[in-house]
């Protein structure tokens, strides 16, 4: 529940600390002082938008947070654990407005997005607005209720996806059918393409190995004749010699005297000069033995050459993209025809999804009814105590032709106001104050199996007065039982029901107005049920009236 909430300079607050308890909390005060105010920035904790017309005039930012006792909720704790923010026992919601208008958020001190603020404030405080009954004139937020209040919001939520899921297979299947003569053109054209691209079946690096296969083996004769002429020149020469000339220069060398360390050292590299050559030559020798024509040999690689430039041509492509062509034409017609083959398996699962669908959105159908009757009938109780004695409540489930994302049927709230007349559809017949009444009869019921800890109602009562504002007042007071609740009200009647009174007054000071909250105790609390029952003028008429009105509300 909410344990406390701390606001700066936020519209004409410039400072404000309040802590609270559980039970029913009722906040009231003068036309102007700012009594929603507190709602307003409430909400901004709970991630509302904003702009920067909400900080205080000549501040440079608008601080608020709020704490709230999570030890009783798991879901909270699991919700924070699951984004990894620390928590205790208390999650603190804070939000930062600047004058340009920018927003920062925070859960216990980590800056967050707006939406995570929204999610995890869902799940700790309900707002219920002085126009709440507008929304009850729309037929999706009638349906959303009846969920919410048959606990059927997952599956409600389940039935949607499936929904999601059979029509997107479902239009997948359409698609497959309906497929046109250009995508069997497109289907021969790639056979065609795939059959050519197998056929040539070329392998990465391959061009490249015939290519110097192929300048080898036209060079053939032209090598032989020039490692001829290179042995010969080392060896084989009759007219001198490489090798010959070398003897000779060892010789002439081995006979000068007297024989020094420069001269062996030039007669040592002369001798391994000498060897060198000779097993060049018969380098020389062995490679012309491998030398071998081989015109079939050429002849077939030219053949593969040409067919493959001549293949590269035909498709447009440089003779090295002719592998990714054939792996992308594959790919391609693949898909194509498996598209084509998955017909029959796309039918199948289409017809899957639609009886999943079917089966969950039956379940809906039987629990709705079930949870429709009874929220008519409570709310038709609670109507009844509002001043609407004859008024029969009803909730329908229009079967649909066929089933849709919310389900089989069409939700629509249904209302007799008086006997004898049939029911007819709320947004028809209902006036203005009997959907006020209607509205809080609703919120009342709804908000006794809320699993939201904290409930605030914003000037529900508009509309409502004597006997009838009691009776609104002891609905809140019973739902603060359960939990917490805090009610911004003009009555008397329903403010007396509080177990916690605070009193929101304007101040003017220094040319600045200035928005104060106090907490009213006993003589305080009676000057302020007066002041609502009978307006500024106190009278001990009144004042007694007050008394009178809170020693029944501790009497009950």
């Amino acid at each position: 529940m909410l344990t406390s909430i701390a606001i700066s300079n936020f519209a004409i607050v410039e400072s404000l600390e309040l802590e609270f308890k559980q039970g029913m909390t009722v906040i009231s005060g003068e036309t102007g002082a700012g009594k929603s105010i507190m709602v307003d920035a409430l909400s901004l904790c709970l991630g509302d938008r904003t702009d920067a017309a909400v900080v205080r005039h000549g501040q440079k930012k608008a601080d608020i947070s709020a704490s709230f006792d999570i030890q009783q909720y798991p879901h909270v704790f699991k919700w924070l654990e699951e984004r990894d923010l620390e928590h205790e026992q208390h999650c603190i919601l804070r939000r930062v407005i600047s004058k340009e208008g920018r927003s920062k958020a925070y859960i216990n001190g980590r800056p967050c997005t707006l939406s995570d603020l929204k999610e995890v404030g869902s799940y700790l405080v309900d707002i219920h607005g002085q126009h709440e009954h507008q929304s009850l004139l729309k037929k999706n937020a009638q349906r959303q209720q009846l969920d919410e209040y048959g606990q059927l919001t997952e599956l409600s939520k389940k039935v949607s996806q499936q929904y999601s899921t059979w029509r997107q297979l479902k239009e997948e299947l359409s698609a497959q059918q309906n497929r046109s003569s250009e995508q069997d053109a497109k289907i021969q054209l790639l056979s065609y393409q795939a059959q050519e691209l197998q056929q040539l079946d070329l392998k990465d690096g391959e061009i490249e190995e015939l290519e110097n296969e192929q300048a080898f083996l036209s060079n053939i004769a032209d090598s032989q004749f020039k490692a001829y002429q290179a042995s010969g020149i080392l060896i084989d020469s009759d007219e001198g010699n490489v090798c010959s000339l070398l003897h000779q220069a060892i010789n002439s060398a081995s006979q000068i005297r007297p024989a020094t360390k420069e001269l062996e050292n030039a007669l040592e590299m002369m001798n391994v000069a000498l060897i060198q050559a000779q097993e060049a030559a018969d380098s020389l020798h062995h490679y012309q033995d491998t030398l071998e024509q081989n015109p079939e040999r050429l002849n077939d690689i030219e053949q593969r050459l040409s067919d493959i430039y001549e293949t590269a041509r035909k498709h447009r492509t440089l003779p090295e993209g002719l592998i990714s062509l054939r792996e992308s034409v594959e790919v391609e017609l693949g898909s194509l025809q498996g598209s084509e083959e998955s017909i029959e398996s796309l039918k199948e699962k289409e017809e899957q999804a639609y009886e999943k669908l079917t089966a969950l959105a039956t379940t809906l159908t039987e629990k709705r009814i079930v949870a429709k009757d009874i929220l008519a009938k409570k709310v038709e109780e609670q109507i009844h105590g509002l001043g609407m004695p004859h008024a029969r409540f009803y909730i329908q489930c229009q079967p649909l032709t066929q089933v849709s994302a919310n389900g089989f049927e069409d939700i629509e709230y249904m209302i007799a106001s008086n006997p004898g007349q049939p029911a007819q559809p709320l947004r028809k017949v209902a006036s203005g104050g009997e959907l006020s009444r209607i509205s809080l009869g609703i919120q009342v019921v709804t908000a006794h199996t809320s699993i939201i800890p904290t409930l605030v109602f914003d000037e529900v009562d508009v509309g409502i007065s004597g006997g009838i504002a009691e009776v609104v007042g002891r609905m809140l007071r019973s739902v603060g039982k359960r939990g917490q609740v805090f009610c911004v009200t003009h009555l008397a009647q329903v403010a007396a029901q509080g177990n916690q009174h605070l009193r929101v007054s304007k101040l003017v000071e220094n040319q600045a107005t200035s928005s104060q909250v106090e907490l009213l105790k006993d003589q305080d609390r009676a000057q302020e049920i007066a002041r609502l029952l009978g307006g500024l003028e106190l009278t001990e008429q009144t004042l007694a009236h007050a008394r009178e009105m809170l020693g029944n509300v501790q009497l009950q």
